[in-house]
């Protein structure tokens, strides 16, 4: 797992000063619709599937003295990370009494782009908590939620590390409920539709819910919470398969129907897909018996009908972990690329 943000900042002769960040990914949402919020008002929001393992990390070279407008990013392009760093350095330096500076903003990770796992969130985040770390100081989650929207106009809670499920108002940058201390044990297994070629999320066709899509998405929304209080992983893998296939209005992934008859078939608990990617899940519970060969039997399917099979990876009732089941047609590539915020190539998960 990634470490989260380091505490400390380094100074050089040269006046230069040094901080570094990180943030995980996800694999895609759980659930996903428009909501309600304590006041009434119809908000976006989505609930998440955590995952541990790959994420973006960055490095900010602060240069006092300069101008905040001379502040650039490597690799180039990553423009939504760039707008962060700069707005989270005038947070910090006016927090700090300095005057706004530019700098040096370095990214790495492995976090496919386009596939819907939040790849551009985790540079957002990434890159805000190295601004902060250069000033010696940490922001609170909402900060950082904040910060992230306005960089780039929607984000994912990546900012809450894994603190249990929530769902989260994406283009508010706020939790509207706490569902649960913890997400119930699921096995996951990974796999790519559309041949994993990136989804670029603005042009998506537009949808407006009218009041019936808000009452189904709230009923959605109850199960949920109930699946959440009781540890029924039936009932939360019913949740997001129901999620998984209103998003197809919109999606309309090909191999939907025979990813959903694979998940019958071999006694999965259901399905959850990325609702602006390419990146979906079977879902199993590990508390049933024989779990093992229901997965292998998964992984045969799915190669049966063309669907690369990604990742194997559970999560327990305490932390989210990803560790190895058992191997399908898992793709070694790539990691992601070194190009802008969106890739017009196809994407691999790292395997395992």
């Amino acid at each position: 797992m990634i470490p989260a943000a380091r505490a400390t900042a380094t100074t050089t002769a040269t006046t230069t000063v040094t901080g570094t960040g990180s943030a995980l990914c996800h694999h895609g949402e759980i659930l996903q619709g428009v909501f309600l919020d304590d006041g009434g008002r119809r908000c976006a929001g989505l609930v998440t599937l955590p995952m541990a393992g790959p994420g973006s990390r960055a490095e900010f070279v602060r240069a006092p003295g300069t101008p905040p407008e001379a502040l650039t990013v490597v690799p180039a392009g990553r423009s939504k990370a760039a707008r962060a760093a700069v707005l989270a350095v005038a947070a910090c330096a006016e927090r700090a009494g300095q005057p706004p500076c530019g700098g040096e903003l370095r990214l790495t990770g492995d976090i496919p782009v386009g596939l819907g796992m939040g790849s551009s969130t985790s540079d957002v985040i990434a890159a805000v908590r190295a601004v902060a770390d250069s000033y010696g100081s940490r922001l609170t989650p909402g900060t950082v939620a904040r910060l992230a929207v306005r960089a780039e106009l929607a984000c994912d809670p990546l900012m809450l590390d894994g603190g249990g499920p929530v769902l989260f108002a994406q283009r508010e940058g706020r939790v509207l409920e706490v569902l649960g201390p913890s997400l119930p044990p699921l096995v996951v297994v990974g796999c790519l539709l559309g041949g994993g070629a990136p989804v670029d999320t603005l042009a998506l066709p537009a949808y407006e819910p009218d009041a019936g899509d808000v009452r189904a998405y709230e009923r959605q929304r109850a199960r949920l919470r109930r699946a959440m209080a009781t540890g029924d992983v039936g009932l939360l893998g019913e949740v997001a398969t129901a999620s998984a296939r209103r998003g197809q209005r919109i999606l309309g992934h090909p191999e939907f129907d025979a990813l959903t008859g694979i998940a019958r078939r071999v006694g999965a608990v259901g399905v959850q897909i990325a609702h602006s990617g390419a990146v979906a899940g079977v879902l199993f519970d590990p508390a049933e018996p024989g779990v093992r060969h229901r997965v292998r039997d998964c992984l045969r399917a799915l190669d049966a009908h063309g669907i690369p099979a990604t990742r194997t990876f559970t999560t327990s009732t305490t932390v989210t972990t990803t560790k190895e089941l058992c191997h399908g047609p898992a793709h070694r590539g790539v990691g992601r690329p070194a190009g802008p915020d969106t890739s017009r190539r196809p994407a691999r998960l790292p395997a395992l």
